[in-house]
C-alpha cells in the first residue's frame, strides 16, 4: 500500500496535533560551515571479517528473512500524542509504553527502506515498507552502556502496527564452536543500504551488518545469559528471538590530529554516499569540548560497499554545537542540535537557516518519493516522550 495511505490514515491523529501545536518560530539567518581538507579523513572497509564465523552460525541456528522476523512483530505502536509544532508535520508513531519509558534503553539512530532500497516497489523491503531504529541499552537506569539492538517496525498500512526488535551481536568463538557477544556501542546513527546496514561506532567508525542474516536464537533461559551454551547447540540472547551478527569493520582514519567522533550518520543516495557528524559542545565534560566536523565518504561507483579504501569527498567544520543527527541530499545538508532545539539548514550557494525543533532530538533519515513530498524523519529519545515522526523537507530548506 501506498505512503500516500498511510498518511491518510494518520489524518485524524494529524488534524488533533494542528488544533494544538505551538507555532514554530520563524526561520532565522545563521552562521555557517567552513570547508576543510577532505584528503584528511579516509576509511578502511573489512566485509569479510567475520565470514568463517558467521557461516558457521547460519549453519547451526538458520536465517529468518525480514518478512518472516516482521510476521511475528510482538509489539504494538500508537499515533504520536505529543503536540511537537513542527511545520510540515506529516504522520509518527511511538513505542508501546514499555518501551517509550524504559530508563535502561535510549531510541538514537534513524533509517528506512527507502534509504535501503529507493522509490522502487514503492519503497518495499522483502514485501514491507519499514522504519529501523537503533538502540544502547544500560545496565540499569544509571549504569554503563552494555549491548544494542535495533527495532524494525511496519510503516505501511497493509500491515499491522507492529514492531520487533533484534539484538546486534559480534561473532565470538571458533568455525568448530561459534558464539556471539553483545556490542557495546552508542548506537547513536544507523544507514540503511541495500542489503547492508552500517551502525555507528563511536571512536572506531561504523559496524556493518547483513539484513538477509539474522539469525534465530532460543527465546529461553536467563535475560542475563547470551551466546553459545554449554550443550553445543543452544543458543540465547537475552531471552530475544532474533540477532543480528555482525560482518565487518569501517574503520575511520585522519591526518587532521584530531579523530573524527562517529555521533550520527545519514544516507544520500542522490550521491551515493554516507554522511556523518560529531557531537561536541562549547563547555562541557563528558564529551569533547571544540568545533564539531561533519564529513562525507562515497560508496564504491554503484555499490552499496566500500571500497577497501575511502578517501573524504567533503569535509566540514561546524559553528554549531550539540548535534544528535545529520542529512543530506542534492547538496543540502540538515543538522538537528538537541540542546538547542534547532534544525540548522545549510548550502554551499545560499547558506544557512535555523529552524525551531524538538528537544531530545536524535538522528534524521531523508526519506525520497516520487508521487508525495519528500520526507525528513527523526525522533525523540526523552523517555516518556519518543516520538517517531516525518515531515515534509520542503518546509526546511530554506
Amino acid at each position: 500500500m501506498s505512503i500516500r495511505k498511510r498518511f491518510l490514515l494518520a489524518a485524524t491523529a494529524m488534524a488533533t496535533l494542528a488544533a494544538t501545536a505551538l507555532t514554530a518560530t520563524g526561520a532565522s539567518a545563521a552562521a555557517a560551515p567552513t570547508t576543510l581538507p577532505a584528503g584528511q579523513y579516509t576509511l578502511s572497509a573489512d566485509y569479510h571479517q567475520f565470514d568463517a564465523l558467521n557461516a558457521a552460525l547460519v549453519a547451526k541456528l538458520g536465517t529468518a528473512a525480514v518478512h518472516t522476523v516482521m510476521d511475528n512483530a510482538n509489539h504494538d505502536r500508537g499515533p504520536v500524542t505529543d503536540s511537537l509544532g513542527l511545520p510540515g508535520y506529516t504522520a509518527g508513531f511511538t513505542f508501546d509504553s514499555g518501551d517509550d519509558n524504559d530508563c535502561t534503553n535510549y531510541p538514537q539512530g534513524i533509517t528506512t527502506s527507502r534509504d535501503a532500497i529507493g522509490t522502487a516497489n514503492s519503497g518495499n523491503y522483502d514485501g514491507h515498507q519499514l522504519v529501523l531504529v537503533s538502540w544502547y541499552t544500560k545496565d540499569g537506569c544509571d549504569g554503563a552502556s552494555s549491548r544494542s539492538r535495533i527495532t524494525l517496525v511496519d510503516w505501511d498500512a497493509t500491515y499491522p502496527d507492529k514492531y520487533r526488535k533484534v539484538l546486534l551481536v559480534e561473532p565470538t568463538g571458533t568455525a568448530a564452536a561459534p558464539s556471539f557477544k553483545d556490542i557495546t556501542i552508542h548506537a547513536g546513527g544507523v544507514s540503511w543500504y541495500g542489503d547492508y546496514l552500517y551502525v555507528a561506532d563511536t571512536g572506531r567508525g561504523m559496524r556493518v551488518f547483513n539484513m538477509k542474516k539474522i539469525l534465530k536464537t532460543n527465546t529461553g533461559g536467563t535475560a542475563s545469559q547470551i551466546g553459545r551454551q554449554s550443550d553445543g547447540t543452544t543458543y540465547y540472547a537475552h531471552n530475544y528471538a532474533y540477532v543480528l551478527t555482525q560482518i565487518g569493520t569501517i574503520t575511520s582514519a585522519t591526518t587532521s590530529g584530531t579523530a573524527l567522533a562517529w555521533s550520527s550518520i545519514s544516507l544520500d543516495r542522490v550521491s551515493g554516499s554516507i554522511v556523518m557528524t560529531e557531537y561536541t559542545c562549547a563547555s562541557c565534560t563528558n564529551y569533547p569540548q571544540r568545533a564539531p566536523r561533519a564529513v562525507r565518504f562515497p560508496f564504491a561507483s554503484g555499490a552499496t560497499t566500500f571500497a577497501a579504501s575511502t578517501t573524504a569527498t567533503q569535509a566540514l567544520q561546524l559553528p554549531w554545537y550539540n548535534l544528535n543527527g545529520v542529512a543530506s541530499h542534492n547538496n543540502r545538508w540538515w543538522f538537528n542540535s538537541s540542546a538547542a532545539k534547532k534544525l540548522y539548514y545549510w548550502t554551499p550557494a545560499a547558506g544557512s537557516t535555523t529552524y525551531a525543533w524538538v528537544g531530545g532530538g536524535e538522528s534524521i533519515s531523508y526519506w525520497e518519493d516520487t508521487t508525495n513530498p519528500d520526507l525528513l524523519f527523526s525522533l525523540q529519545e526523552t523517555i516518556g516522550h519518543r516520538n517517531v515522526f516525518a515531515v515534509e523537507q520542503a518546509s526546511y530548506d530554506g
